[in-house]
């Protein structure tokens, strides 16, 4: 099997499906000075909130995405398969078609130069076979890249979410310290 490649990245781009990057809140005091609301935490642990939300979101997606992937590949490398078998098949084949669920019928079935692929939106074309195998081939390779670009998306949009959230406790924890300054100086002056 060939090793499939990744498509290149720009030089400041990090992720294939565009995540906006998250910044790492390193002095907690001198980004709540810098954001202008020194004294309203709760403001932009919203803001942190909201962003967190987005990347969940993302995620659920992406999920989604990857399982219908996963279930797209095996299909299609079957369908290759049953191409293979097309192919080589040079007299009538007995065999069974499912009509239902659990409800099988035995047919013979003629050499064929022509094979008909499901091509979405209830829309089937017949392709000869050499075509449907091409198209199948190009699906996969193209399946199994975009798989491998939601993994490497899947795992940035983790360390965002990271990073996202140990943001929302330094926020916390210096709205936390900050009051209890406050109450002990206020507890010195009685």
């Amino acid at each position: 099997m060939e090793a499939i490649e990744l498509p290149k990245l720009e030089n400041d781009q990090k992720s294939y499906a565009g995540i906006p990057e998250a910044v790492f809140v390193d002095d907690v005091e001198q980004f709540m000075k810098d954001s202008g609301n020194e004294d309203s935490v709760d403001k932009v642990l919203k803001n942190f909130d909201e962003q967190h939300s987005k990347y969940r979101y993302m995620e659920l997606n992406m999920t989604a995405r990857k399982r219908r992937l996963r279930q797209q590949i095996p299909d299609l490398t079957k369908s290759l398969e049953m191409i293979k078998i097309l192919r080589a098949q040079t007299e009538d084949q007995e065999t069974q078609f499912l009509l239902s669920e659990q409800v099988f019928v035995k047919t013979n079935m003629p050499p064929t130069k022509t094979v008909g692929l499901w091509l979405g939106a209830n829309v089937m074309l017949e392709y000869p076979l050499d075509e449907a195998e091409e198209l199948l081939l190009q699906n996969k390779k193209s399946a199994e890249i975009n798989l491998l670009c939601l993994e490497h998306d899947q795992d940035f949009l983790r360390d965002q979410i990271t990073t996202t959230e140990v943001n929302m406790a330094r926020v916390h924890n210096y709205d936390v310290k900050k009051r209890q300054a406050k109450k002990a100086s206020g507890e010195d002056k009685s």
